[in-house]
């Protein structure tokens, strides 16, 4: 089942999605949906193995003070 949906859009962002459904031969709609059903999935989705594997890794630790992270940033890009 599909249902209507009414956009506004700034009149250069539809003249860009006229030209991006011609050129990928979808319709915008279609983009839209897919765009959404990404989202969707995103966000449903459980973070990766590389996230996953850094969770919790600085448990327990203090946390570095500022000032002193600015002080060694600013030490090493010098001119």
């Amino acid at each position: 089942m599909t249902e209507r949906v009414t956009l506004n859009l700034d009149t250069s962002v539809v003249e860009f999605a006229h030209e991006f459904s011609e050129r990928h031969n979808k319709s915008i709609s279609r983009i839209i949906e897919d765009y959404f059903i990404m989202l969707k999935e995103t966000q449903s989705a459980e973070p990766s193995v590389d996230i996953g594997d850094l969770y919790g890794i600085f448990e327990g630790m203090d946390a570095p003070d500022k000032k002193v992270l600015r002080a060694a940033f600013h030490e090493k890009h010098r001119n």
